[in-house]
């Protein structure tokens, strides 16, 4: 099973009955080398979903003292297609390696 890292949205427990239908079980763990900052959201499905006109979303930068705390979900391929459909256009899916050494699917600033 896919493991994702959320430091946003995909933590509420709204937006995980909506997208996956349950409830998802996580582990907190940090992302390594990014830094965070926001974005608006324009599609109002997902500002509805989320009640957030601005989400978090995190940046490559490759500093090893750059953390973003969050959790990490084990979760199903069909979750991982919901939560692509989820992610507006400004966001990629991306492998990355955790603070925990877990490699996990994670979503980045698409423009960097």
């Amino acid at each position: 099973m896919p493991l994702l890292f959320s430091y946003g949205t995909l933590q509420l427990e709204n937006v995980q009955r909506s997208l996956f239908g349950r409830l998802l079980a996580g582990q907190p763990d940090a992302l390594v080398g990014f830094e965070q900052s926001f974005i608006a959201i324009d599609d109002p499905q997902v500002v509805t979903l989320s009640g957030k006109t601005h989400h978090v979303i995190v940046r490559f930068n490759g500093n090893d003292d750059s953390r973003v705390t969050g959790t990490v979900f084990e979760i199903t391929d069909e979750e991982l297609v919901h939560a692509d459909e989820y992610e507006v256009e400004d966001y990629k899916r991306v492998r990355a390696r955790l603070a925990s050494g877990r490699e996990a699917w994670v979503y980045v600033d698409a423009k960097g």
